[in-house]
């Protein structure tokens, strides 16, 4: 058995990088890589000091193959029982967690590893980029509430009921990959986006970020009402002088 951490974690100033690190095995999702990848998600939203995360998959085949189905299958075998703890409620936590994150999609998404995927703020991909949403092919279910708000449900109904690769361009086009790029511009595309988001307010960053997830669903009225009690509470503005500093240094008020 391999020694390797499932997980690694690097900083770049207030980015954080987590590294899916089972290149043998297409990255996939292990229990244990599963559980350290949420808490590591989960320390990260908690700790003052980073801004963005960006998660990306070790190798140059895939980002994550999906659900680690050898072990699956050995466990069942041995009449192991599942985790106790909820990992649906762990996937939501991901999807809506505090800091944004940032997928750089360096290969596959396939089952989980697609699932996984589409639970990002931003996805970076390139021309080995593929998804598969392969949960009806195995008489298992995921997804139907999350993918419909990235691709519409015309193609959500698509891609979840037939499990059929979704190519690169078509990905691009369909909302599933924000910038597709080189293979080995993956990563240093998303940093660049990330860097861009931790320059800015991170009050406002994460006030806008929570507000997106938490409207989804709710009227457009009820969306504009709610971000409006905000600015009264949480995200009051920044006074101008302040907020518009820089601005004012160099044009002055007159």
């Amino acid at each position: 058995m391999s020694d390797e951490k499932p997980i690694l974690l690097e900083h770049d100033g207030s980015v954080a990088i987590v590294t899916l690190n089972r290149p043998h095995a297409m990255n996939a999702l292990s229990r244990q890589l599963f559980t350290e990848l949420y808490a590591t998600m989960d320390k990260l939203d908690e700790d003052d000091e980073t801004s963005v995360i960006v998660v990306t998959g070790a190798g140059d085949r895939a980002f994550s193959a999906g659900a680690d189905i050898k072990e699956m299958a050995r466990l069942a075998e041995q009449d192991v029982p599942p985790p106790s703890s909820n990992f649906s409620e762990h996937s939501w936590r991901f999807a809506t967690g505090r800091k944004p994150r940032i997928g750089a999609l360096n290969g596959l998404c396939y089952g989980g590893g697609g699932v996984l995927s589409t639970s990002f703020d931003i996805r970076v991909g390139c021309d080995k980029t593929r998804f598969r949403f392969l949960a009806v092919t195995y008489g298992r279910i995921n997804n139907s509430w999350l993918l419909p708000t990235i691709v519409g449900l015309p193609m959500a109904r698509e891609y979840l009921l037939t499990g059929r690769v979704v190519e690169p361009d078509e990905a691009l086009a369909a909302g599933l990959l924000n910038h597709l790029v080189p293979q080995d511009q993956v990563l240093t595309k998303a940093l660049e986006i990330a860097q861009d988001i931790a320059k800015n307010d991170q009050r406002m960053v994460q006030g806008a970020k929570r507000l997106i997830d938490g409207n989804i669903g709710r009227s457009w009225r009820a969306q504009f009402e709610e971000e409006l009690d905000e600015q009264k509470e949480k995200l009051a503005p920044t006074p101008v002088l302040e907020g518009f500093a820089s601005f004012i240094d160099r044009k002055g008020t007159g």
